[in-house]
């Protein structure tokens, strides 16, 4: 059978550049003296600079960590740490929940929180920020619906009030770019087409807390054994990205549209709103379940996904879409479509027809 990979969102395929930058890399401990680990620190400060040079940022300013979820922690508990309870740490309802998940473990440890609320769209207000912010954490783009954030409305606003900015950039840096002026933001290796790894920025001057304790490694961010292959995959992948950005991100607008006309004609609630990372397709049906429709989806040879991959197996509704103001059926109903680098046009075709089908099915039997 035909797979068609409509799930780019919830993971990237891994890119041939990673895969051939993997090829006979250096075994040793990076922070060995011996050769091999000279070979390994030397691979590692190759990928160091890839990142730097893709992000317009010192080399200094990188560290590395094992996912997206460890970079979205480090930044924002590491500073909240360093704060020591000053001020309060601001954030949106629909934002990813490892977002959602430090703040609320920083809350239930005495700090002030506050989590805004979002527009039907999933779209922050940067107005939102209160006077005494410390910390902001805006992401890039919803991972869920694909809506853009004002990332730079939220820069600006919490900077003019003296905070500091987390962009949480693990959706969304493969179509857009990440807009200057934050002061930590995360990345998600899988998300990139690296399949493992993560990565923070922390700009010059911002101090943080680590999370685990030991050695000196990563600048005193991060304590362990270097992971010299997620390091060069994520940079590799993060560089990648970067590249002919606006023929890829057309070319998914394309074929995204497409999606999205034929869900709605099928009876579906668009979630999400222009401006919308190019490859995104999102809809709520009030009359059908979302998980029939993915596992029905997935039988005929379509991946596609009801939401974050962070919440498969819950049986409860999306948080995003509750946040939005979607009813409870809808909620539960939602379906995500998301192209890829390799998306073809006859792939494209193939799945119209199969969706097309399954949902008709489901709708005769509602």
């Amino acid at each position: 059978m035909t797979r068609i990979y409509l799930d780019d969102a919830g993971s990237a395929p891994v890119l041939s550049e990673v895969i051939e930058a993997m090829r006979e890399l250096p075994r040793g401990n990076a922070s060995s003296l011996h050769a091999e680990g000279r070979a390994a620190r030397s691979a590692l400060d190759r990928a160091r600079d890839t990142a730097a040079l893709a992000l317009g940022a010192d080399r200094t300013e990188i560290t590395f960590t094992s996912s997206g979820t460890e970079a979205v922690n480090l930044a924002i508990t590491g500073v909240a740490r360093r704060l020591s309870k000053r001020g309060v740490i601001v954030t949106w309802a629909a934002e990813h929940q490892a977002v959602l998940g430090a703040v609320r473990r920083l809350e239930s440890d005495g700090h002030a929180v506050e989590v805004a609320g979002v527009d039907h769209d999933g779209r922050a207000d940067p107005d939102s920020i209160p006077r005494g912010a410390a910390i902001v954490s805006i992401g890039l783009a919803n991972n869920e619906v694909g809506t853009i954030q004002p990332v730079e409305e939220v820069i600006a606003r919490a900077h003019e009030l003296g905070a500091l900015v987390h962009v949480d950039a693990c959706a969304g840096p493969r179509w857009i770019p990440v807009p200057h002026g934050a002061d930590l933001v995360s990345f998600s290796g899988h998300k990139l087409g690296a399949d493992r790894g993560g990565m923070l920025f922390v700009r010059e001057g911002v101090r943080l807390e680590p999370l685990l304790y030991g050695g000196p490694q990563e600048w005193g961010r991060r304590a362990g054994r270097e992971d010299v292959p997620a390091a060069v995959a994520t940079a590799t992948a993060l560089a990648v990205c970067g590249r002919d950005r606006e023929n890829r991100s057309r070319l998914a607008g394309r074929q995204a549209a497409s999606l999205r006309e034929l869900l709605q004609e099928l009876g579906g609630r668009q979630t999400g709103a222009a401006p919308l990372l190019p490859n995104f397709a999102t809809c709520a049906f009030a009359d059908r379940r979302g998980e029939d429709l993915l596992l029905a989806l997935d039988i005929a040879g379509v991946a596609a996904s009801s939401g974050s991959a962070c919440a498969s197996g819950s049986l409860d509704p999306s948080h995003v879409l509750l946040a939005m103001g979607l009813g409870l059926d809808e909620a539960l109903g939602s379906l995500r479509l998301t192209t890829g680098y390799a998306t073809t046009d006859d792939e494209l075709n193939l799945a119209r027809a199969i969706i097309s089908s399954v949902l008709m099915r489901a709708s005769a039997r509602a």
